[in-house]
């Protein structure tokens, strides 16, 4: 069997890296902190639905995972924005086809699993905790469920274990380590719209719908089962703060007067609402992520808040980077060498989708219901349906292709000026006059 390759943390990203070096011929050690999920049993942890995009779904085509894995989504074309008195409003995301995908963080994170069990040199171990890692050695010491210390010895060590990386934390002792921790004042609650009387969606199913309210905002992800899984977004210092609401009188006056048009649709809420823990808002930047032959990848390298929906995609597509760096570099490259163009490459792109995550909270927040905002998207819809080879949204660069995330951001600045050249000046009426656009985008992308 071929090298030795110790992954900790067996969530999305270390269950689909697993699977790809199992492939290349390593002899993979996959450590897990929580009880195998498998089983039916497993309760904790996030279960927040996911918005699975192509860059995602181009990493599990790799392991013939794509097809399975879309069979348990539900596709979302749009957003659907409900408005205080409940009127909607619907803006696409991309072209006609163009699509995201509603997936179970659980759903998904078993399949990988599953899969990952079919390869003999894959060994995995649930319930045992990181407590210790050698930079140096590439020796990793774990806490098995019985309180028993367990030691791991490989010729690589790859940190898969999220945003409070145990590797990490090692890493932070070393001399020029950067990090940065930073929190939103801001926390969420899961909630849940129930399927009608017959098991049928209450809303349109194929919309992430968002309520959007200034300073705070829900929105809505279809499952299969008919639900929604909603998530109210709210600050911890606000009036009221997210856990400032605690009676059954005050939660239900808040949500009739700001989302009246939802409480029907939710008889759980008080329920939800008091059981269900408050979650926080992280985004984590370091550098660098490798050591010797030990390295960062996901969350552990760069957690970001959710509010693009791309802190899976960005996780997969490491992996797919990572995998396309050792089928190109191994064995002639050292691991060090392969670990360092591995960082190289993806560090750039981490620090702009926190960057565009980051952005897009203020967007779907404060922005989204505004006449202004959902004319000046229609403008630049427009533009992308009209002139494809001249100009591609900034959501569509990030979310419907796999050209990096840096380009994306560099390009939303473009854009921007571009729509606010068409609306200062209100050209809106020559956005059929091709030559002038056309002459307009040479002009201003240059």
């Amino acid at each position: 069997m071929g090298e030795k390759i110790t992954l900790v943390g067996g969530g999305l990203a270390g269950s689909l890296l697993s699977i790809y070096l199992a492939k290349r011929g390593y002899d993979v050690h996959l450590y897990e902190r929580r009880q195998d999920m498998r089983d039916g049993k497993y309760e904790g942890g996030r279960s927040i639905n996911l918005a699975l995009s192509l860059r995602g779904i181009t990493a599990l085509e790799r392991v013939g995972l794509d097809r399975d894995v879309l069979n348990i989504s539900i596709p979302m074309a749009g957003r659907m924005m409900h408005d205080a008195k409940g009127n909607t409003a619907y803006q696409p995301y991309g072209k006609e086809g163009q699509n995201i995908y509603s997936v179970s963080r659980s759903q998904l994170n078993v399949r990988l699993l599953q899969l990952a069990d079919k390869y003999p040199n894959i060994t995995m171990y649930f319930n045992h905790k990181c407590v210790e890692a050698d930079l140096k050695t590439n020796e990793t010491v774990f806490q098995n469920q019985a309180g028993e210390l367990v030691k791991d010895k490989a010729d690589v060590v790859i940190a898969t274990d999220g945003a409070f990386s145990a590797i990490r934390q090692a890493m932070m002792h070393q001399p020029r380590f950067s990090y940065s921790q930073t929190y939103e004042n801001y926390g969420y609650k899961e909630l849940e719209i129930v399927p009608d009387a017959n098991g049928k969606f209450q809303l349109d199913e194929n919309c992430l719908h968002i309520w959007p309210r200034k300073s705070f905002m829900m929105i809505a992800l279809p499952n299969p089962g008919g639900n929604f899984t909603c998530t109210l977004f709210m600050p911890f210092d606000g009036n009221p703060g997210i856990d400032q609401l605690k009676t059954a009188e005050e939660i239900t006056a808040f949500f009739n007067e700001y989302f009246a048009d939802a409480m029907p649709l939710m008889p759980n809420l008080i329920e939800d609402y008091q059981n269900n823990p408050t979650g926080m808002l992280v985004t984590v930047r370091c550098y660098p992520w490798a050591k010797n032959k030990v390295a960062l990848l996901g969350d552990a390298a760069h957690a970001v808040v959710p509010f693009y929906g791309q802190g899976m995609n960005c996780s997969f597509e490491d992996c797919l980077v990572l995998d396309d760096l050792i089928g190109a570099g191994r064995p002639n490259l050292p691991w060090n060498e392969i670990l360092h163009q591995y960082q190289e490459k993806r560090k750039p792109n981490a620090d702009a989708i926190a960057n565009l995550a980051l952005q897009n909270f203020v967007e779907m927040r404060d922005l989204v219901g505004s006449p202004e905002f959902l004319h000046r998207k229609k403008i630049e819809h427009a533009l992308s349906t009209q002139y494809p080879d001249k100009f591609t949204s900034q959501y569509e660069r990030t979310t419907f292709s796999t050209r990096d995330y840096a380009e994306a951001w560099e390009f939303g600045g473009k854009n921007d000026k571009i729509l606010d050249a068409i609306i200062q000046n209100g050209w809106e009426s020559k956005l059929e006059d091709s030559s002038f656009i056309n002459e307009l985008l040479d002009e201003m992308l240059s």
